[in-house]
């Protein structure tokens, strides 16, 4: 404790030369100054040890008794923090990052979202910018309960948002609203039919009347499950009541055969490279961006743009709203070249896979597929055949309706 105390008060080491040394601790003693490390020298001389505040009234003891007090060190912390007394740009710096970390802590810097899992992040981030919750905000002047009640107006798919502020920190929690089932409108009258010709697999009727049965060929356009129903009469009666519309409703699953098409010229433009490059160099700090011209001189109408960046970050890896990037442009010109036709037959057959995936939707399936190439004069032509199992059934409404 006592070394931790002298280090940050300061002390001096000091030889005294006087006729009667032993004086020197008997007035110290008198006169209240502290002193430790009492050494004898050679030739009567006293060393010893006082705080850095007491070192003059130890001269003037020993001058007061015909002596003298010869300096042989310092230590502690007031004599090291004066070494750079006269460094007048370490004082200002040392200033400005105060300020700037005092000024700093009252913005918001990073905006973290948590509790979303159909709404992105990014579009959190920037609805709430909107509402001033963004990076750079002034965090004493924020608003955050009128922030949420905005956010709740805007996103119909919130229930819930809060918003908490923990110095450079806006932490976002959310809750989104759990997505209501789909409503049939049952006033709305209609046949379902075949969107896609194919054979009947299953069949499952909800409401209608059955127009067709399992292991049925059916053609794209013919009625599986038709609207208007006829309600017969009792028992034992000739007439029948009447014919009801209602919406027809039902499952039907088929296999089917799908056929698609697509083309590729034989020939493309590709870029290449003049050699004339640029580049910028530019900053981002608080979400705003600030740019620095390197090197200038592009005027070709064609170039490439290509960002080169870095982020701050903290010791967590949360990134910090400070960004500085390198911003290069490469000019080029487009030349006409021939394509490598098993590449571009390569690429149009999984275009083509994936078009007709998009056509079944998640519940379809693709069972065998059969591509076919033809090359024209200047145009790859691809065909696809495939056989898939489906859902086939699509509402019709009658014209009645409307």
């Amino acid at each position: 404790m006592g070394k931790t105390i002298n280090f940050f008060r300061g002390s001096v080491t000091l030889d005294i030369t006087a006729p009667f040394p032993e004086r020197v601790l008997n007035l110290c003693a008198q006169r209240g100054i502290l002193f430790w490390g009492v050494a004898w020298l050679e030739g009567g001389v006293l060393r010893l040890t006082v705080p850095r505040r007491q070192a003059a009234a130890l001269r003037r003891l020993a001058e007061d008794i015909g002596g003298r007090a010869e300096e042989k060190g310092r230590r502690g912390l007031p004599d090291f923090l004066l070494k750079f007394k006269r460094r007048y740009a370490l004082w200002v710096g040392l200033a400005l990052s105060v300020l700037a970390v005092t000024v700093l802590s009252q913005f918001v810097l990073v905006v973290e979202v948590t509790g979303n899992e159909r709404l992105t992040t990014a579009e959190l981030r920037t609805a709430l910018a909107r509402y001033g919750v963004g990076v750079g905000a002034f965090g004493l002047t924020l608003d955050t309960a009128k922030a949420e009640q905005q956010m709740l107006v805007e996103m119909e798919e919130l229930s819930w948002i809060g918003i908490n502020l923990y110095g450079i920190r806006a932490q976002v929690q959310v809750r989104e609203r759990t997505a209501p089932p789909e409503v049939v409108d049952r006033t709305v009258t209609g046949d379902i039919v075949a969107e896609a010709p194919g054979v009947i697999t299953d069949l499952s009727v909800y409401m209608g009347d059955r127009k067709c049965a399992e292991g049925q060929p059916v053609a794209e356009g013919d009625v599986l499950i038709s609207g208007s129903v006829l309600l017969e009469g009792p028992l034992y009666s000739e007439q029948d009541v009447g014919w009801m519309e209602v919406r027809a409703q039902g499952v039907i699953e088929a296999d089917t055969w799908r056929t698609l098409s697509a083309a590729i010229p034989l020939t493309a433009q590709v870029k290449r490279c003049t050699g004339e490059t640029e580049w910028r160099l530019f900053a981002e700090v608080l979400g705003r961006r600030v740019d620095f011209f390197g090197n200038s001189g592009i005027y070709a109408e064609q170039y490439d743009k290509i960002s080169e960046t870095w982020t701050a970050a903290l010791p967590d890896g949360t990134a910090l709203p400070l960004t500085v990037g390198r911003q290069i442009l490469r000019a080029y010109t487009l030349e006409e070249v021939s394509v490598d036709v098993e590449q571009a037959d390569a690429m149009v057959r999984d275009q083509l896979l994936r078009r007709l995936e998009g056509l079944l939707g998640e519940d379809g399936t693709v069972l065998s597929t059969e591509y076919t190439s033809v090359v024209g004069e200047d145009v790859l032509t691809v065909t696809l055949r495939a056989a898939c199992h489906e859902e086939i059934g699509r509402f019709v409404p009658y014209e009645t309706n409307k």
